[in-house]
């Protein structure tokens, strides 16, 4: 067997000066790459954190029992406490919130906000409505509206007039503002007693309360007969609103936007979404409202494409330390 010829080159003598000088420029080529993989952090974890804009849940204070909800101007939401009555208040592209004013020790119950930068606050049981600057938290006014039984529930504010509901008492509560928004003295505050269809019943009676679509009237929940009134502001005679058998029961805070209704069922975790006329007389449920998020919602605002609802869980509190968030959902 002939041996094959070897193909192997013998190589040229070695010169350290130039193989040196290749590896220098090689390694001075590589320096920033193995940099950047070996010693910079990954990508993800080199850039600061920002949460998503508008979190779908916010969460507040522990223990802090919400119930009203006030949104606006800006994306912005107050929040009232029924343990103490402390307002907080939430930035809605953040989620963050800090408490702006500290309660009188009485429940801060239904809210609304004005364009003056004002909020109107039911008193629940203490039976009174305060108004709070929304940027400093300082107290503007306070009005005792009725001795015990009582429960001033919610609020809506019209062009010339905060109303309050007495969830305790078949009468309504009108606090009167002058021209500019001015806040009157306690001796203008009238009670309005609700008449006509209107009948007092054991348990939660007024609750949640809004406007109809032309602003001549004023619309009432009643949480534990189910129906919907329509409230004549100037003699109280009440009207069940015509809703097609549909019972809006368990029924707390009341949203309209435009001719639309929004009418928080709190036991029931749902929202019922009802179209109405312009006169506020007949409505009928064209949707309802569900979330796997919902836990006894009580109130509702709105801020653009979307509804905000404190979770006030009822009976599902958990002591000593209970959660509370605001669920959003698509309006």
């Amino acid at each position: 067997m002939t041996p094959r010829r070897s193909t192997l080159v013998r190589s040229a003598p070695r010169r350290p000066g130039v193989r040196r000088g290749v590896l220098a420029t090689v390694l001075a080529l590589l320096a920033p790459v193995l940099t950047t993989g070996l010693l910079a952090p990954a990508p993800s974890q080199a850039r600061p954190h920002h949460p998503a804009p508008f979190p779908a849940r916010i969460a507040l204070p522990d223990n802090f029992a919400p119930e009203g909800i006030a949104i606006g101007p800006g994306p912005r939401a107050w929040l009232g406490s029924r343990v103490d009555g402390d307002i907080y208040q939430v930035d809605l592209r953040t989620g963050e919130g800090r408490t702006i004013s500290q309660g009188p020790g009485t429940p801060s119950i239904g809210l609304k906000s004005d364009r003056r930068g004002r909020l109107f606050v039911a008193g629940g049981p203490s039976g009174t409505a305060r108004v709070v600057d929304a940027r400093s938290g300082r107290l503007l006014a306070d009005y005792q509206l009725a001795a015990s039984p009582t429960f001033v529930n919610d609020v809506v504010l019209t062009r010339r007039t905060a109303w309050f509901t007495d969830s305790q008492q078949p009468v309504l509560y009108r606090l009167p503002l002058g021209r500019g928004g001015e806040l009157p003295s306690t001796s203008a505050v009238r009670p309005l007693r609700l008449s006509g269809d209107w009948v007092q019943v054991p348990g939660t009676n007024a609750n949640g309360i809004a406007t109809t679509p032309d602003g001549r009237a004023l619309l009432v929940v009643n949480s534990t007969n189910g129906l919907l009134y329509r409230v004549d502001p100037a003699t109280g005679d009440a009207v069940a609103v015509d809703l097609e058998g549909y019972s809006v029961v368990n029924g707390d805070g009341l949203l309209r936007v435009g001719r639309i209704l929004y009418v928080v069922q709190n036991r029931l975790d749902q929202v019922a979404v009802l179209r109405l006329d312009r006169s506020g007389t007949r409505g009928t449920l064209v949707d309802t409202i569900t979330s796997g998020d919902f836990d006894v919602p009580s109130t509702v605002a709105a801020f653009g494409r979307w509804l905000y609802l404190p979770n006030a869980r009822f009976g599902r509190e958990t002591p000593p330390v209970t959660e509370y968030w605001v669920t959003r959902v698509p309006r």
